[in-house]
């Protein structure tokens, strides 16, 4: 069982999804036994913007490329490196802004791929990263779940599922900016909820 945990918070030493990725990831890892656990902290190690030279890059024949145009394709090799080989991928996401934070969307435009992680046919695209199981710890200062500011969760469902992966859970920590008190259930709501996700039952086998 490997498991990878996705951070994507600027705050790395103050940040409630991290933290609850964590607890997800502890309760995969003590379910299975044997696992192995990346964890990958975007606020510590940001990832570089999908710009142009990164483009040229991703486009130039691998026999053809500078030193530095490899080594620039080599960085998103390794990040595509670890999702495929995950079985559970557990993600930090806060809100900034009513989206996700730009360390994250760095990470996804790394790691879908054409022809690598997912794959253009007559009936359309289908991704290739199958067989996964995703947990997505949101966080968020304010009251979002299932209104129309919401645009996390239909963006991270539309991506996941574009990249082949359709198996995910949402844990939502919301009203954290909201005073002492509303930041303490929301943390007590979160982790109720990790409770009920039912990790370790046998459809997670």
């Amino acid at each position: 069982m490997n498991i990878l945990q996705i951070n994507s918070s600027s705050r790395p030493d103050a940040s409630h999804s991290s933290r609850l990725a964590g607890a997800i990831a502890e309760r995969v890892a003590a379910a299975h036994g044997t696992t192995k656990l990346t964890v990958r902290d975007l606020g510590r190690q940001p990832l570089s913007e999908l710009d142009e030279p990164a483009l040229q890059a991703l486009f130039t024949p691998a026999e053809q490329r500078t030193a530095e145009q490899a080594a620039r394709v080599a960085i998103d090799d390794a990040l595509i490196a670890e999702i495929q080989a995950a079985d559970v991928l557990v993600l930090g996401v806060p809100m900034y802004n009513f989206g996700v934070p730009a360390q994250l969307k760095n990470w996804i435009d790394a790691v879908a791929r054409a022809r690598v992680t997912f794959t253009y046919t007559d009936k359309g695209a289908v991704g290739l990263l199958t067989g996964k199981k995703v947990y997505v710890a949101l966080t968020r200062g304010g009251q979002y779940r299932n209104t129309p500011a919401d645009t996390q969760v239909p963006y991270l469902k539309t991506v996941l599922a574009f990249l082949g992966m359709t198996d995910v859970q949402f844990v939502y920590a919301e009203g954290l900016a909201m005073g002492p008190q509303a930041e303490q259930d929301a943390l007590a709501s979160a982790h109720a909820q990790i409770d009920e996700l039912g990790i370790g039952e046998p459809a997670l086998a």
